[in-house]
């Protein structure tokens, strides 16, 4: 059993955070809330996103695993307006999801779970580097090494005691330093660590972070970058975890 009533806003935001890496996913729905788990296709990329259940207008839900194809739900919450409620309710004879959005019906075919990917074990990291940050400077640093680069570093500085974000380039190179001053919050564990990341999934992930929303960075020397924050004030809850990019000596 599943229903609910939602904002549009703070559903299409979620939803953003995960189709960022994956075209489709499993929903684990039970009485706490709702939660994905994904990993793309290459295993590089990995999501977490879990929407309590007092987040939503109304909800009720039983244990249920749902497959979902991200594309077209999409298509259909990208319909309703930002203030707009989404009522979301499973057919239990038939196991589709019943959408409304003001006046408009929908019937939208599930996946069965077993065809997706499996969802991943989240690490448990103890990285030195800890930050935490503004949207707005994870999307500023992303765009200055797009400029150079496809690939990108995340990295503390004991000595300088800053975050830095930095692309090296053929010919040009590029390098963001946040102190103390800049940042919520700046931890280095007193180590000086680096990690390399590709540019294209560090672009896709800052797309999908709000500008305003504060963003717990972990940096480790040639280990995974791990980024908490919030969606919609802290309606919905996102962990990016990203591989690192190790280079051949």
């Amino acid at each position: 059993m599943f229903r609910s009533e939602i904002n549009a806003g703070l559903l299409k935001s979620s939803v953003d955070t995960v189709s960022v890496l994956v075209d489709e996913c499993k929903v684990r729905l039970d009485e706490d809330g709702l939660s994905i788990k994904a990993v793309d296709p290459a295993n590089v990329g990995m999501v977490e996103l879990d929407i309590p259940a007092d987040s939503f207008e109304s909800y009720e839900a039983d244990d249920e695993l749902l497959g979902l194809n991200l594309v077209r739900f999409q298509d259909i919450t990208g319909m309703a307006n930002k203030g707009d409620s989404i009522v979301m309710e499973l057919d239990e004879e038939t196991r589709k999801l019943l959408i409304r959005i003001d006046g408009l019906r929908y019937t939208l075919s599930l996946i069965d779970p077993d065809s997706i990917h499996q969802e991943p074990n989240v690490p448990d990291l103890d990285l030195p580097g800890n930050v935490i940050l503004p949207g707005r400077e994870i999307r500023r640093g992303v765009k200055a090494a797009g400029m150079v680069s496809d690939h990108m570093a995340f990295g503390v500085s004991d000595d300088e005691g800053s975050f830095y974000m930095s692309a090296e380039g053929d010919t040009d190179d590029v390098r963001v330093d946040l102190r103390d001053d800049d940042v919520i919050e700046l931890e280095t564990g007193g180590e000086t660590a680096q990690s390399l990341f590709s540019l294209d999934y560090l672009d896709s992930m800052a797309k999908a972070i709000p500008n305003d929303a504060q963003v717990e960075v972990e940096v480790g020397d040639d280990y995974p970058v791990k980024m908490r924050f919030e969606v919609s004030g802290g309606e919905a809850q996102v962990t990016y975890l990203l591989a690192p990019r190790i280079e051949n000596e």
